[in-house]
């Protein structure tokens, strides 16, 4: 169910890379980018405490300083180990920390198998494609810990520090993360197809969606940055690519928003994407390995993936952030890096209300049940 790269796939990133290539000299002309003036940022919903991110002082980032003062560092070994192996690790593990975070909280629900007698985050559509990798990261991590203090450092925890360590070792910005996170009693199977943003959202729809969730338009632009890693499978913007249509109704060849070289690029790189479910293109097809900010110059080019990424520049809302962070991989590192403590923080459980599981894909001693 969770895809791992397939040489097929490795093929069509490598051909997307050489169309992006041959895109470079015509952005190249590009005038150069102007620092906009500072964007004001919208205030949370209903002001003071955003909605489901826990009170100060219930985690602390010293949490296991008695109890397993190693912790940090066998996770960063494992992560370490794992993304030389496989560098989509990194953005793989980054996508299954998001979709954690946004569906429940903080809470390793995501993580949990479905069995014949129970379902799972698993089984909502567009969780399908999370990779294996990154659960196998996370896994391995666990494994490790395990053996240094049983029982002590929950899952939800693993995949915040991991999510930390892998930004960092890729290029990003180290922000603070404070631990003690526990882990949760259930999963829902339908949750995620309603609380996760899909590829062909609106900006309208985004805004909605975060704000909802107590994430400002700032917050959204600046996490959205995390697509400058990994790659998105060719079904997420195939409509971009074939059949598209103006909003008249007018057929075009593709996107016009798109740079030509690179449409041309992904029209032969997805063309049987429905044979072959697993092509796909990198997300940031200039610097896909690296966390950089180089995903909102990419935009400012026509050289977006999917559509709601493109749509960020087009939006006067979210335009000004764009160009910011594409000017200033600074303020993207400092707003991301806030946008990322802050969503860690989202929805965490802690004592009676979680567990520290012993394995990270199941229940110590089953689901809870409805009350």
């Amino acid at each position: 169910m969770y895809q791992h790269e397939t040489p097929a796939m490795r093929l069509s990133l490598l051909l997307l890379v050489a169309a992006a290539l041959s895109a470079a000299p015509a952005a190249a002309q590009m005038p150069p980018i102007v620092v906009p003036p500072p964007v004001i940022v919208q205030p949370l919903v209903g002001g003071g405490q955003p909605v489901g991110i826990q009170q100060p002082g219930a985690l602390s980032p010293e949490f296991y300083g008695q109890s397993c003062p190693r912790a940090e560092r066998i996770i960063a070994e494992v992560m370490q180990s794992k993304q030389m192996a496989n560098p989509t690790t990194a953005a793989g593990v980054l996508r299954v920390f998001f979709h954690d975070c946004f569906v429940s909280g903080c809470d390793a629900s995501v993580l949990i198998a479905s069995t014949q007698f129970e379902k799972s985050e698993h089984d909502a559509e567009i969780n399908h494609s999370l990779p294996g990798d990154a659960f196998d990261a996370v896994v391995r991590a666990k494994l490790a810990l395990e053996l240094e203090c049983p029982g002590v450092v929950s899952c939800a925890d693993i995949l915040a520090l991991a999510s930390r360590v892998l930004v960092t070792m890729t290029g990003g910005p180290r922000y603070p993360i404070s631990l003690g996170r526990r882990d949760s009693l259930s999963s829902s199977p339908t949750a995620p197809d309603v609380e996760l943003p899909h590829a062909n959202y609106t900006v309208d729809h985004l805004i909605q969606l975060f704000t909802a969730k107590g994430f400002t338009v700032q917050e959204l632009v600046a996490l959205s940055g995390a697509h400058t890693l990994g790659f998105s499978h060719c079904k997420e913007f195939a409509d971009r690519l074939y059949s598209f249509r103006d909003k008249g109704g007018k057929p075009e060849a593709f996107d016009p928003t798109m740079n030509p070289s690179l449409a041309k690029g992904l029209q032969a790189v997805c063309k049987d994407y429905l044979k072959d479910p697993t092509i796909a293109a990198f997300n940031d097809i200039m610097t896909p390995g690296k966390f950089d900010n180089m995903y909102f110059v990419n935009l400012e080019r026509g050289l977006g993936l999917l559509s709601t990424d493109e749509e960020l520049f087009l939006d006067p809302r979210t335009k000004p952030l764009v160009e910011r962070y594409a000017a200033n991989s600074t303020a993207f590192f400092d707003d991301f890096g806030r946008a990322m403590e802050k969503l860690s923080m989202y929805g965490v459980k802690t004592g009676a209300d979680g567990e520290v599981r012993r394995r990270c894909d199941a229940y110590n001693h089953g689901p809870a049940m409805p009350k």
